[in-house]
């Protein structure tokens, strides 16, 4: 951290900096004064020394109070500097979600220093106090490095005194910090290829780049990891999806893990990857398919337990504590045992633990098994946020020490805090007093350390050196002399090669001898490396094809994939001709989706190629996708249709005919017409004989307008002797193209008891005037699920909502009938006669904030803590099932369009009532619901999930829906939430009781005997 912030500077001349010197020192006298807005008579904090005694750790290791209030408060991020001090960022700026952030206050960076080792700070010193919803900090090259959102800054402190040389520079703006609150941007931390890795979660999108950027210069982002380099200034997004990832660290290996929450924990993240999202759509349109989680279990039950022989069933305790994970290390010290060496750690919120996974190879990548809970503590303050280990070998873990969650809907206690470190055995020592005053062949000697924290810190020193200009070419080759020396020890090769890359003296022909290296991670780094340098060099390009084509690690072949998104798509196609032969890849979690991101975009520019690839191809979702994509061309390119279905016709491969028939049905999902290929007729006629292709050939000759083929679909729907789902299904294949003369067989359908359901369903299709009244009349004749489906039919069109409220004005419908979902979606259609009528016969959903508040004390008064335990909880599970469970899952029962209520914070009563009497209080840009009005009538409300150049796929409360664009009147973004206000005003005071019981519950109960959730 010292000269070469000069040099920093001066590539920071993009900027514009003005500096002033500070005269003082920051003293806690001139920090604004902390105000705590937490009401804690009924649960008063945890004193520091109490917290620290609740703490249970495996024989053999203990923990010390590194420090705690006041010393430390609101502890967001630690990290350490090359003395091994502890610095903290603290964040006093985070506030009640009714707030957000507090502008009133600052945030500020303390350093603690443990003088005497004895695991307990005996200095501290204010290093900065000026911040605002500061959220991360990393030092290196003469300063320190932070996140202050909307900016990414750097402080510095050339002459290392702890007192800033200079106001920060500022080197990205963009990032969102307001909406986007508990899932702002966060996490820096250097990454083994001299970039600083950071993070960002899911809630809104930021839109990046240098102070001053044009918007078409900008990145945008949300949910993703992202990194910049601090000599290139190059900023880039490195894996997008997750939900709000808190934790991320690099393996020995140099792989990069993320923690998540709610929708699976363990995330391994090769560059280009995206992973499952917990709402909303990806930037790009035509993923298809997103990555699952590395992990091969949940920390709470959703029946896909590791241990239960009976399906996972019990209660989160048993499985790890819940869904919200925060902070991620694997731990590499020389301190613990090592059988703790390589595991995964990250703390549980809502467990009060520390989790534990091992990382396996698995196929292309990695899989993360369940280990042993590290820590438990019953200390229910304890919010544990981040973990780094120390150049001792211990373990620091911060804690926010809070008794709220990320929401934090009950305020913030602002004067809480405490810094945990955990070692075994007796208390060790610091082996070096400063990496930065060690001569430069000292840092190459300690890369090679058993403790990483000494490798990574010596890494850094090498590039601030390099970059300084003080490395000169003897260093290069004494770095590549001991990479020879270490032959056979890859820990120590990769580390001398890091170091390599840290200097930037990793030529071509270097890296090319990677390639040919026995170990797979060597050969990783060497397709890593060579395509950060650019376009390839023949000699490479043809070594890269033979590695596609013969190298026998899945790892190497996931890198090659990874590497198709940074090369020239000239470059990309023969590689990944190679990787797609790979039958042994087809059913791997990551790499045909990885194959496909890489090749995607090249595909509609060259068609030929891409039909090239799908007829050698061995992996069947990447002939899928290739189908599905080249299909969308019918329009434009029509041939390129035609040459696919000549490419099936001519292979006589029933397992490719049913890749390209799937992919040319999902690809025409939700159009009303497509041109039909010439030869459709033909091949169609001989591919229907094959009974596991007669389906999709079916839906597809519907599609083209084929009338053989509607005839046949109908004739299946009629057909008493054939499955019932596949009678259902035609039914609504047929309403959605519109088949002639279909209207009068759907209401002929109503009296058959299996087509039912479908025909009223698809009757919401048709803007007939009769069909209120048919609707309303046979209403009580109706089967339950069809009751639904006509509820859903009648509140799409004014006219119809109107007939609706009319039959529960006349009794014909009972009120009931009508959720919290229908109202919202009657309202908007913008009619103010129904939203009387619907205020004269159901109520008013549209409460004020003062109604609202009111309404969650009354609830909250009412049910006691008595009151809550003489509930019906088999009755409450009825109601889970009818009133939330086509939105959230609890213990594996229901649909995931919201979270995933097993593993949340739901034993808390205010959490859910705040949720459910207040759903839109805070709702993400991604979730926001869209009300679109169709050409034929209909108004649909729901949040866009998918679109591309022909469709938008629009979740429903009910299921998703692929909405041809041309279809489509109008189309308006909502700041409501998907979940309407007023669920529990439509509960009688016993059926609040029991669902909010059944939701508090910490296991699955039976079903009742009754199947009514009526009284």
């Amino acid at each position: 951290m010292r000269s070469s912030f000069a040099f920093l500077l001066s590539s920071l001349s993009w900027v514009a900096v003005a500096f002033f010197a500070l005269s003082v020192h920051a003293q806690d006298d001139d920090f604004p004064e902390i105000y705590n807005t937490q009401d804690t008579k009924d649960a008063p904090p945890t004193s520091p020394e109490q917290a620290l005694k609740l703490l249970q750790l495996p024989p053999g290791f203990q923990a010390t109070l590194f420090a705690g209030e006041p010393a430390v408060q609101q502890p967001i991020a630690i990290t350490l500097d090359d003395r091994g001090r502890l610095w903290v960022a603290e964040n006093y700026t985070y506030a009640e979600s009714k707030i957000g952030f507090e502008n009133k206050l600052r945030d500020r960076i303390v350093i603690l220093e443990d003088t005497d080792h004895d695991g307990i700070h005996d200095k501290r010193t204010v290093f900065w106090d000026k911040g605002q919803k500061l959220t991360s900090i990393a030092l290196g090259f003469g300063g320190v490095w932070a996140l202050c959102a909307p900016q990414m800054i750097f402080i510095p402190d050339a002459d290392q005194d702890d007192v800033p040389d200079g106001e920060p520079i500022v080197l990205l703006d963009g990032w969102n910090d307001n909406s986007v609150r508990h899932n702002i941007v966060n996490g820096l931390a250097w990454g083994p290829d001299g970039w600083l890795y950071g993070r960002h979660g899911i809630q809104a999108t930021s839109f990046v780049g240098p102070p001053g950027s044009l918007d078409t210069q900008r990145t945008a982002l949300n949910c993703c990891i992202w990194r910049f380099h601090p000599q290139q200034r190059t900023f880039e997004v490195v894996a997008q999806g997750g939900t709000n990832s808190w934790g991320h660290d690099f393996d020995e290996n140099g792989q990069l893990f993320f923690i998540n929450t709610v929708i699976g924990h363990l995330w391994h993240a090769p560059y280009g990857s995206h992973f499952q999202r917990m709402y909303g759509a990806d930037f790009l349109p035509h993923l298809y398919g997103l990555i699952q989680q590395t992990a091969d279990h949940y920390h709470w039950d959703n029946r896909k337990g590791w241990s239960d022989p009976n399906g996972g069933r019990g209660a989160a305790e048993a499985f790890g504590g819940g869904h919200a994970h925060v902070g991620l290390m694997i731990y590499q010290g020389d301190n613990w045992p090592a059988e703790y060496r390589g595991r995964i750690f990250t703390t549980n919120m809502h467990g009060l633990r520390v989790n534990s996974d091992r990382l396996e190879r698995q196929g292309n990548g990695y899989v993360g098994k369940h280990a042993d809970d590290f820590l438990k503590t019953t200390d229910v303050w304890f919010r544990g946020i981040e973990m780094i280990s120390g150049p001792d070998g211990g373990v620091y873990l911060a804690d926010w020490s809070d008794i709220g969650e990320c929401h934090e809907n009950d305020g913030v206690h602002r004067e809480t805090g405490r810094v945990y470190k955990i070692t075994y055995g007796p208390q060790p020592k610091q082996e070096i007093a400063d990496v930065a005053k060690l001569n430069t062949a000292e840092l190459i000697k300690l890369l090679g350390h058993s403790n990483e924290w000494y490798s990574r810190t010596a890494r850094r020193n090498l590039q601030e050196r390099a970059v300084a200009g003080k490395i000169g070419k003897e260093v290069s080759e004494e770095l590549k002399k001991s990479f020879a020396t270490n032959a056979g020890r890859t820990r120590q090769q990769l580390r001398v090669l890091w170091g390599l890359m840290a200097i930037n003296a990793t030529d071509t022909e270097f890296l090319q001898t990677l390639l040919k290296e026995k170990n797979e991670h060597l050969r990783v780094w060497g397709i890593r490396q060579l395509v950060a340098q650019g376009s390839l060099s023949k000699e490479t390009q043809q070594q890269f094809v033979q590695l596609a084509t013969s190298d026998p690690s899945g790892l190497v072949r996931l890198e090659l994939a990874s590497a198709l998104q940074r090369l020239p798509y000239a470059e990309c196609w023969a590689i990944v001709q190679r990787l797609a032969m790979h039958a042994e890849d087809a059913n791997d979690r990551t790499q045909p989706l990885m194959l496909w991101y890489g090749i995607e975009p090249a595909v509609a520019e060259n068609p030929a190629q891409a039909l090239a690839l799908l007829a050698d191809a061995r992996i069947p979702l990447l002939r899928e996708y290739l189908a599905r994509r080249l299909t969308i061309l019918i329009e434009s390119r029509p041939e390129v249709v035609e040459a696919l279905l000549k490419l099936v016709a001519e292979s006589k491969d029933p397992a490719l005919a049913k890749n390209v028939l799937s992919g040319m049905n999902d690809a025409l999902r939700g159009w009303r017409k497509a041109p039909a290929p010439r030869q459709w007729s033909q091949v169609s006629a001989e591919l229907e004989k094959q009974p596991e292709l007669a389906t999709l050939v079916r839906d597809l000759g519907i599609v083209f307008g084929d009338g053989r083929g509607i005839e046949q679909v109908r004739k299946l729907a009629g057909d008493n002797n054939a499955d019932v789902q596949a009678r259902r299904e035609a039914v609504l294949a047929l309403a959605d193209a519109r088949a002639p003369d279909l209207y009068p067989q759907l209401k002929n359908w109503l009296n058959d008891r299996v087509l039912e359901v479908a025909a009223v369903k698809a009757l919401a299709k048709y803007d007939e005037a009769e069909i209120p009244t048919l609707l309303v009349n046979r209403y009580s004749r109706l089967q339950a699920a069809s009751r639904e489906e006509a509820i859903n039919t009648l509140t799409g069109r004014p006219a119809s909502a109107l007939a609706l409220l009319k039959a529960i004005e006349d009794k014909k419908i009972p009120q009931p009938a009508i959720t919290p979902f229908h109202a919202r979606q009657m309202l908007s259609l913008g009619n103010s006669d129904i939203e009387q009528r619907l205020r004269d016969v159901w109520g008013d959903i549209r409460k004020s904030d003062a109604d609202r508040l009111a309404l969650i004390k009354e609830f909250k008064t009412a049910l006691t803590a008595e009151r809550l335990q003489s509930a019906n909880l088999a009755h409450g599970r009825q109601l889970f099932a009818k009133h939330c469970a086509s939105c959230h899952i609890l213990y594996g029962e229901g649909k995931q369009i919201g979270p995933d209520l097993t593993g949340s914070n739901r034993f808390n009563l205010d959490y859910l009532l705040e949720n459910m009497v207040d759903p839109s209080a805070l709702v993400p840009v991604n979730f926001r619901m869209q009300v679109i009005a169709l050409k034929d009538g209909r108004v649909i409300n729901g949040v866009i999930v998918g679109q591309d150049e022909k469709t938008l796929t629009v979740q429903t409360q009910q299921e998703k829906v692929v909405i041809d664009q041309a279809e489509v009147e109008q189309q308006k973004q909502t700041s409501l939430s998907l979940m309407p206000d007023g669920l529990l005003k439509t509960l009688s005071a016993d059926d609040a009781r029991d669902l909010l019981a059944y939701l508090m519950g910490r296991s699955q109960v039976p079903l009742a005997a009754e199947t009514s959730v009526n009284r």
